[in-house]
């Protein structure tokens, strides 16, 4: 691995505009996409040791940006991450000459048991340090920033000591990471826990913003669920905007995995997506 070098400031890690998930069911759509400026890889899909996928190589070629997305160091967990995990994670960050990798604030497992899931941690001080402590062990590791993610959960833990927007905004400081918002998650939490998403935006330090997570959702058993299957719904692309009107315009990328529309479907999603964020189409 080359030499490391000290992560940069959010300030410097630059804008992109719109972009994709990448799934390898989808990658010939992605490769026809001629305004398309980053995409974003499940890191855990990557063998770190062998060759880059083709399809994203060829991106890479075309100067498009190539995100690692973990999930599965479980950087909320009371345990350190582990260095294996850490370190495959540098390694395809690497092999990709990625400009940052993202993750999420949760835990995927504890006592040695796996969840499956990304699971919400309770709102408190100590897990704050749990936090920092295993993105601190992460940071160490990798040559880019990392920007953290936090999740769409169904529940609150009955020993909260933080609001939301308290809890994100001192895992963010004190760990020095870039933020990762999804505002299908930031709806999905307000529809199912109440609260007022624009409250969260407005109290975010939305300046560490490195990019914009969309996805689409659907209601079951009177519970929004953000499935990733289902078309982004009018009212989380109203809420992009209302967070593009607070901060330039946010680099964001269309999460969706499964149940993938007819192509001309999924470009006009992604056309609504852009002009909800104050880009161009990319179509």
């Amino acid at each position: 691995m080359a030499e490391r070098t000290e992560p940069r400031p959010p300030a410097e890690v630059p804008g992109y505009g719109v972009g994709i998930g990448w799934r390898p069911e989808i990658s010939g759509f992605v490769a026809d996409l001629p305004g398309i400026r980053f995409v974003e890889v499940v890191a855990e899909t990557l063998t770190a040791e062998g060759p880059v996928p083709a399809p994203l190589a060829e991106l890479r070629g075309r100067g498009v940006a190539v995100v690692p997305h973990g999930v599965r160091l479980s950087l909320g967990g009371a345990d350190p991450v582990e260095p294996e995990r850490v370190a495959h994670l540098a390694r395809v960050a690497e092999a990709l000459d990625a400009p940052l990798v993202s993750e999420h604030i949760a835990f995927v497992r504890a006592g040695g048991l796996e969840a499956g899931h990304l699971l919400p941690i309770p709102r408190t001080r100590e897990a704050v340090d749990a936090v920092v402590a295993n993105v601190g062990r992460t940071r160490a590791a990798l040559g880019v920033p990392i920007a953290l993610e936090p999740i769409a959960a169904l529940f609150d833990w009955p020993d909260d000591e933080l609001d939301e927007a308290q809890f994100l905004t001192e895992i963010l400081e004190r760990s020095e990471a870039l933020l990762l918002l999804d505002v299908a998650n930031v709806f999905a939490n307000a529809r199912n826990r109440g609260g007022d998403p624009l409250d969260l935006l407005d109290r975010l330090p939305l300046e560490r913003i490195a990019y914009v997570h969309v996805a689409g959702g659907a209601e079951h058993g009177g519970l929004y669920h953000d499935t990733h299957t289902d078309p982004v719904p009018p009212a989380v692309l109203d809420l992009l905007g209302e967070l593009s009107a607070r901060h330039r315009p946010p680099s964001v990328l269309l999460e969706r995995d499964g149940h993938y529309p007819p192509a001309a479907a999924l470009r006009a999603e992604l056309d609504a997506i852009a002009t909800a964020a104050g880009h161009p189409s990319i179509t």
